[in-house]
């Protein structure tokens, strides 16, 4: 088995693994002022999307000339062609360079086939399995198997912990090579039910002072949480972006859910914003949750506009904030690019680890499961510390293990 390693790797975000030049294992982007893709030179017969995140699913439609098979979850091809269409939405309304059009976009979802977790497929001769990886709805580690019994198993962005919106990752397969995710390796998750007490007690002095609290989170999955949890304490927040669509789309597949009923019961608990609405939300004792997770666009700036010079209101952070991106510049500096000018905030901004991904503990106990079952490679991307991780499931699990660069191919 060939493995050329085209994207995410030393690095979050643009994920893409080639297998013998004809499965392509996610094909995404990697946000920022200027976005960036996985690297040129393939021409895959199928893709694998392991979920809708726009770092494993973002750049699909630019493959469309090669006429590619492709396969996912349903709620993963429903999130996907959502994003598409906003990205190439956005891209259309700034006048800047979109990596595909209409047309790419239309044939990419009638080339989509929706194959659920659990169901083994086959194509260009390999055997496929997607399994639940926990992390958002939908969301699919993948294993696959080559003609010569040669198998490898892709984690994807993978979470073994339970949240209110999906239950975590489990039972996985034997697998000659794993290639698993790090984004958290070194670091350890704080245990969810302590963040969910410290962000609703922050989050309540500041609605007790007559402040407003904007909660930037990411449309598939984080929105929808953050909303389940205000619901159980009772807070009926404003709710603005992508994310009112992405709860649509979750609903067409409560399987892929664990509450189902709880989160229907807090989107109707909920008060829905759209366009003009905004300027109608007052800006006193409210809650606001809206996208862009990472403050790169998207309705969030409107509210950060309006409230950036009130030191009364507060920005609570959900989710990681990728390098580049205005969520981590104002993490770090207080400041913000908003649609071209830099605004000082003196809101406050609180950071919270809502994390969807394994923390130090579930990724080793993750390669340890593996390698007591045979695993024989292990390659690590998807994270800033690749390096280290490796060399630690080489010390101390005596498998080898390789943190490639983009570009790197290994032959097995």
């Amino acid at each position: 088995m060939k493995l050329q390693f085209k994207g995410g790797c030393q690095e979050v975000g643009r994920s893409a693994l080639l297998l013998d030049e004809k499965i392509l294992i996610d094909y995404g982007m990697k946000p920022g002022e200027s976005p960036l893709y996985p690297l040129n030179g393939m021409r895959p017969k199928t893709v694998l999307v392991s979920h809708g995140h726009l770092d494993h699913c973002g750049a699909v439609p630019n493959l469309m000339d090669l006429n590619p098979e492709i396969y996912m979850t349903p709620p993963t091809a429903d999130f996907a062609e959502m994003l598409a269409k906003d990205t190439l939405k956005i891209a259309q309304a700034n006048g800047v360079y979109a990596p595909y059009n209409s047309e790419d976009l239309h044939k990419f979802v009638q080339r989509t086939t929706k194959v659920d977790t659990g169901v083994e497929f086959t194509t260009q001769g390999y055997k496929v399995e997607f399994y639940d990886a926990g992390h958002i709805p939908g969301a699919a580690s993948i294993r696959v198997e080559s003609k010569s019994g040669e198998s490898l198993f892709y984690t994807g962005d993978i979470s073994t912990s339970n949240t209110r919106l999906v239950s975590g990752a489990g039972d996985f397969p034997t697998a000659d090579t794993l290639v698993i995710e790090s984004t958290y390796f070194g670091e350890e998750h704080p245990a969810r039910k302590e963040v969910e007490s410290a962000f609703m007690d922050s989050l309540r002095e500041t609605l007790d002072i007559g402040g407003t609290v904007i909660i930037p989170a990411f449309a598939i999955g984080r929105t929808q949480e953050i909303l389940m949890l205000l619901d159980a304490h009772g807070i009926h927040p404003y709710v603005d972006g992508m994310g009112s669509l992405a709860y649509k789309l979750m609903m067409h597949h409560p399987d892929y859910l664990r509450n189902p009923t709880h989160l229907e019961k807090a989107y109707k608990n909920a008060s829905i914003v759209r366009g003009r609405k905004r300027d109608s939300i007052p800006l006193d004792h409210s809650v606001i949750i809206t996208t862009a997770g990472m403050l790169n666009g998207g309705p969030v700036l409107h509210y950060i506009n309006k409230l950036f010079n009130d030191p009364k209101s507060k920005i609570m952070l959900s989710g990681y904030q990728v390098e580049g991106t205005n969520g981590r510049m104002a993490a770090e500096t207080g400041l913000i690019d908003n649609d071209g000018v830099i605004q000082h905030l003196r809101t406050k901004i609180e950071q919270y680890d809502f994390s969807a991904h394994c923390g130090d503990r579930e990724l080793k106990g993750i390669v340890k499961e593996f390698c007591d079952m045979g695993t024989e490679n292990v390659f690590v991307m998807h994270g800033d510390n690749t390096e280290l991780f490796a060399e630690w499931i080489t010390e101390e699990i005596g498998v080898e293990a390789h943190a490639p660069a983009n570009g790197d191919e290994f032959i097995l």
